[in-house]
């Protein structure tokens, strides 16, 4: 099935779209070292650098933060998670493009060892706005928990500000686990889908494990609640709980044993691929889910941080002219 999911993947690869031929060479990478896919995830950083020099650039412009803001929320959709994320955006609407734009674009840059065009005045913005309230609003978690956990770490990780305990505390908040009972489907997977990403964030994604002590809270969460979570969770979410483990050097734990059978029975061998839950085989969208069941069915014993491309033969002469290494 493994070998199945990545000859499928290749062999398309450069049909797919920039960011996610980058997701899947990035996650190649760092699960084996292979510097065949590095120039894969130079696609990335071509891609977020030219986004970086766009927005960081330009935060002098005038209205220009808020116009592009009101840009990335109408980008939202228009199904009942769009509506329910833009009503949580409502009181904070600048919050999206500080945390969805500069975060995500300049972490990306940074955990390739190197600093984006336009970095200091980048990091002066971040640092001078206020992003603790939106990361800890209580209607921001319940439609955005993965993402939030994601922007506390990247914070963090850019030295603009530590969050991860106000947002560990505003989660538990939300989702305390004497109330699951009262959760729908929805918000369960959503409760989900945050708990496996404050792992995945603290690993800066499968570049090194985590501390299974620091996050026994998470894990012993996921064991007792196996059975619903493989009822009610999506493959997505199943594969991202068997991979919490891995980082957490506990594979040997029966429950990687069963995500490891759902996902398994979810691979479709008509298509070599593990179909959306509407049934969609499309490469470029279900993506993210085939590389995540790829990545729990074949763990590696190390962890590859970067890629660092200025020290890869395969793409140190091919570095966009806007970036620096960081020093």
């Amino acid at each position: 099935m493994y070998q199945g999911i990545k000859n499928n993947l290749e062999q398309h690869l450069y049909q797919l779209p920039p960011r996610v031929q980058g997701h899947y060479g990035i996650r190649l990478y760092r699960m084996t070292g292979d510097e065949k896919y590095a120039n894969a995830a130079l696609v990335d950083l071509y891609a977020v650098t030219e986004s970086q020099a766009f927005y960081a650039c330009s935060l002098d412009n005038p209205g220009f933060i808020t116009s592009e803001a009101e840009k990335a929320i109408s980008l939202l959709g228009k199904g009942p998670r769009a509506k329910a994320r833009k009503q949580a955006l409502a009181p904070f609407p600048d919050f999206i493009f500080y945390t969805d734009v500069l975060l995500r674009f300049s972490s990306r840059i940074h955990e390739f060892g190197l600093r984006g065009p336009c970095n200091d005045k980048l990091l002066t913005a971040l640092k001078k706005t206020d992003l603790k309230t939106g990361l800890t609003d209580k209607a921001m978690i319940k439609t955005w928990a993965a993402q939030l956990i994601n922007y506390v770490y990247w914070a963090k990780q850019l030295g603009v500000g530590d969050y991860i305990k106000e947002y560990k505390q505003a989660f538990i908040e939300v989702y305390p686990n004497n109330k699951d009972s009262e959760l729908d489907k929805k918000q369960f997977q959503n409760k989900l889908y945050g708990l496996t990403h404050f792992i995945f964030a603290a690993s800066e994604y499968y570049q090194h494990d985590v501390d299974p002590i620091e996050f026994a809270w998470i894990l012993d969460y996921f064991e007792a609640n196996i059975d619903r979570i493989l009822e009610d969770a999506t493959d997505d979410i199943i594969a991202e709980v068997g991979i919490s483990f891995h980082l957490a050097g506990q594979s040997d734990n029966p429950v990687v044993a069963k995500t490891q059978a759902h996902i398994v029975n979810a691979f479709d061998a008509d298509v070599q691929f593990i179909r959306s839950p509407m049934g969609n085989s499309d490469l470029a969208q279900g993506e993210h889910r085939n590389v995540l069941a790829m990545m729990l069915l074949n763990w590696p014993q190390k962890l590859h941080k970067g890629p660092y491309f200025t020290e890869l033969k395969a793409t140190e002469k091919y570095m966009p002219k806007l970036v620096s290494v960081n020093k």
